[in-house]
């Protein structure tokens, strides 16, 4: 790594240490903001029906057909102590349907700084709850009671979240296992809240995990500008326009850099917490729609995303 991006690094990310995933407002205005991407023109509010998605050539990758469950399941949870190594424990909480045979489409979720999985509880039962397996781990340097808490850490986690996502599929063809035979294995996906929508953006990107199919990116932006790579993903944004942690334009950017299909949900008073407050509801219900059409080819989500409002479509 050279020492002008070691630089930019920090730059980028002293200031995320105040995020949490704590369902509260946002930092107090005195503490400072990430500040806006080092290159490059900030980008300004899309219009409806604008398009800027750039050609890829990368190979497509359509939506699969189907449905998706219609009805809720009840959710089980447990615990699974990962580790990548002795430095970087990765103990991990898993959400999943606790009834039918499935195969459950599986999500591996990254937790924001000085967050750790459970404080996103109510956002990831209520996926299980649809019909997905998420797994969420606690990182070894950026979260919550951390022994040695360091910010730059976040440049590891991509790596990190895929390890979680290999030892999780694991599971499907492990004996006597609660999951055994209930995975869909090639129906995966990442996602993530601040730190760890970086996080999710990294393993789309320089750290490209090529088994995802779909990613969510909850108040997230890249952390560097870094082309992203691989199987075509669709990708949904969703950012608060009050945002004072992560700038909605800084979000925006991202979304704008992504080549393949994505879609963007701006709340238009939302700030940096978008799993909790009064746009939960709202976060729930397209987050869920989103994960219904891309894991599940579900044609009536696809329908109710299209309708949503404040909702940029380029799926």
């Amino acid at each position: 790594m050279s020492r002008r991006t070691a630089t930019l690094i920090i730059v980028a990310v002293l200031a995320l240490t105040s995020c949490s995933a704590n369902d509260g407002g946002d930092p107090p205005a005195s503490r400072s903001a990430i500040p806006p991407a080092s290159t490059g023109p900030q980008p300004t509010t899309p219009s409806a029906g604008a398009s800027a998605r750039p050609q890829t050539t990368a190979a497509s990758a359509p939506a699969p057909v189907g449905a998706a469950p219609n009805r809720s399941f009840p959710v089980r949870v447990r615990k699974l102590q990962l580790s990548r190594g002795e430095d970087r424990p990765l103990p991990t909480t898993v959400w999943y349907p606790a009834t039918g045979k499935g195969p459950y489409p599986v999500i591996v979720f990254s937790h924001g700084l000085t967050g750790r999985p459970e404080d996103y509880a109510s956002l990831l039962t209520r996926w299980a709850r649809a019909g997905f397996v998420v797994a969420g781990a606690a990182y070894p340097h950026t979260s919550r009671g951390a022994a040695e808490f360091t910010v730059l850490d976040l440049v590891n986690q991509p790596v990190d979240a895929s390890y979680v996502l290999t030892e999780l599929l694991a599971l499907n063809r492990k004996q006597g296992d609660p999951l055994e035979n209930r995975l869909d294995e090639t129906h995966v996906a990442a996602a993530g809240h601040s730190g760890g929508g970086i996080t999710t953006l990294g393993m789309l990107s320089g750290n490209r995990d090529k088994r995802l199919t779909a990613a969510v990116v909850l108040a997230g932006r890249q952390l560097l500008a870094a082309p992203f790579t691989g199987p075509e993903t669709p990708v949904l944004f969703v950012h608060g326009k009050l945002d004072r942690t992560v700038r909605y334009a800084d979000g925006l950017a991202a979304f704008e850099a992504v080549p393949w299909p994505r879609a963007l949900l701006t709340l238009p008073r939302g700030g940096h917490i978008t799993t909790g407050g009064p746009d939960f509801t709202r976060v729930v219900t397209t987050t869920t729609d989103f994960w219904r059409w891309s894991l599940y080819g579900d044609a009536p989500a696809r329908k109710r995303l299209a309708a949503t409002n404040n909702f940029r479509d380029d799926l």
